[in-house]
């Protein structure tokens, strides 16, 4: 009896360029965040996954240059699939230093590896060893990919060309790994950055010393910052809203407070609740629209994360400018003034809000912000001290923090991040 064929054996790191591939198709051509596409991951092995990952992230990182690079060396460009083993292969020995041989090897495998490509393998191959010789002199040239103009236009009219120009080289670098401690961790890497998370240079989460004990999360230096900035005291009553996935849920939980953690995803909030477990620490969860929910009682203080373009987290997630074309912005906009209007409502008399945002949009920062004091005026803004926090005193931006991806560069950057501190009166 004759069994079922087995499946061809693909040569070693063919697996994850392949997926890798498919990762750009489905950003490029589908306009699907990366975060959208990994179920797509499941038939590969954990290392073959972080591998196709980081193969896509580079390339999205890098699109703008390696095209105009490999259109040098090309007549017209082949079909997508041809074109993506190229743009992998050329930002594998530009970018990342592999050796021109495995790179050109393993773009020559990818295409032949589809019947519909297999033609394009002499033209993969002669390209690809004409970046090997050439690409390193030209490359040194490129300036960083450039935002596209939905946003760019505004943000050179809010931080201005030279300001931009910077963001985006922050782009191209990519981002650490940051966490938030818990308590301290004998033999966790990294370095403690002043504003007090604990930057490292990546690897698998999971395996990192304190991971199984809860004694640290994962979350971005300028993400961890609005909960600081609200201050919860042990015993307070405080709301996070919009809480997934739970990082800023736990700084609160952790400092004391009886925390709340509210979002409308309850696949989302199955996060927070992973992410309590883990850490020991507890919060009430709560499954409900924040524009219909009603509490019990006031709170001492909310956390207002509002939903957004996301804007400040293009250097961790280089796929947004691709998928996302700004017609977003005006409904986000708007959900942002009607979400602050209602936690404004639940906040005690004397207490205080944080509004942010992890954008870098001033439309959705200091306007709605603005907007909303000039129609209420039984609160006012609470001027926020950024070297208090152990940030650098122009990060304070009318009583609010703006912060940017090309801030702290020599240290490896950060989140954009809108922060404002609302009191209301006693």
């Amino acid at each position: 009896m004759s069994g079922a064929k087995a499946a061809p054996k693909l040569a070693p790191g063919l697996a994850a360029r392949l997926a890798a591939a498919d990762l750009l198709d489905g950003v490029l051509r589908e306009r699907r965040m990366l975060s959208d596409l990994l179920p797509r991951l499941e038939r590969l092995e954990p290392g073959e996954r972080a591998r196709a990952q980081a193969l896509a992230l580079t390339v999205l990182r890098h699109l703008e240059p390696l095209d105009v690079l490999l259109d040098q060396f090309l007549g017209k460009r082949p079909p997508a699939r041809a074109m993506h083993a190229l743009r992998i292969a050329a930002a594998e020995m530009l970018v990342e230093g592999v050796a021109p041989h495995a790179a050109v090897d393993a773009a020559v495998n990818a295409v032949r590896a589809n019947r519909k490509t297999q033609h394009l393998k002499g033209l993969v191959n002669a390209v690809a060893r004409n970046v090997s010789r050439e690409g390193a002199e030209i490359w040194a040239e490129m300036e960083p990919q450039r935002l596209p103009h939905w946003l760019r236009k505004p943000l050179v009219r809010a931080y201005g060309e030279e300001g931009v120009a910077a963001m985006e080289a922050a782009h191209a670098a990519g981002a650490a790994l940051d966490l938030t401690l818990r308590t301290p961790v004998e033999g966790l890497p990294g370095v403690d950055l002043p504003t007090g998370s604990r930057r490292i240079d990546g690897g698998q989460v999971s395996a990192l010393p304190g991971y199984a004990e809860g004694a640290w999360w994962v979350q971005d230096a300028a993400a961890a910052l609005p909960a600081r900035v609200l201050g919860a005291e042990a015993g307070e009553h405080v709301l996070d809203l919009c809480a997934a996935p739970g990082g800023k849920t736990m700084q609160l939980a952790a400092a004391g407070a009886e925390v709340t953690a509210l979002d409308v995803s309850g696949a989302r909030l199955k996060r927070v609740r992973e992410n309590l477990a883990r850490t020991g620490l507890t919060a009430e969860i709560v499954e409900a629209d924040a524009l219909t929910w009603q509490p019990d009682a006031p709170f001492d203080a909310v956390l207002l994360d509002a939903p957004c373009t996301a804007t400040g987290t293009i250097r961790r997630h280089p796929d947004l400018p691709f998928v996302k074309t700004g017609e977003e912005n005006k409904a986000l906009t708007a959900l942002q003034r009607d979400l602050l209007k209602r936690a404004a409502e639940w906040v005690r008399p004397g207490g205080r809000l944080v509004f942010c945002t992890c954008s870098l949009l001033p439309s959705e920062g200091e306007v709605p912000v603005a907007r909303f004091l000039e129609g209420h005026p039984e609160w006012s803004l609470d001027p926020i001290d950024a070297e208090a926090l152990g940030g650098e005193a122009h990060w304070s931006v009318e009583g609010a923090l703006q912060l940017r991806p090309d801030y702290w560069a020599e240290r490896g950057g950060m989140d954009g991040f809108y922060i404002a501190r609302l009191r209301r009166a006693g």
